[in-house]
């Protein structure tokens, strides 16, 4: 089954930042899902945790042309 996932980082009003997360099925709107955290750090010691077990379970960086029919 071919899925998607991404991970954005956004600045909040409030000087923190959030971690947005969209997932779901190639095709379809699929998910979303948003954490907020207070620093910079934190978002991104969040950010590398779920990149590195993304990637282990078999996600890949999209490339332009790779697969396409």
């Amino acid at each position: 089954m071919r899925r998607f996932y991404c991970l954005t980082v956004q600045p909040t009003l409030f000087g923190g930042a959030s971690l947005i997360r969209d997932w779901g099925r190639i095709g379809t709107r699929g998910q979303t899902m948003m954490e907020t955290f207070d620093t910079a750090d934190d978002v991104d010691k969040a950010f590398n945790r779920l990149e590195r077990t993304k990637r282990r379970r078999g996600y890949r960086d999209a490339s332009s042309g790779e697969n396409e029919r």
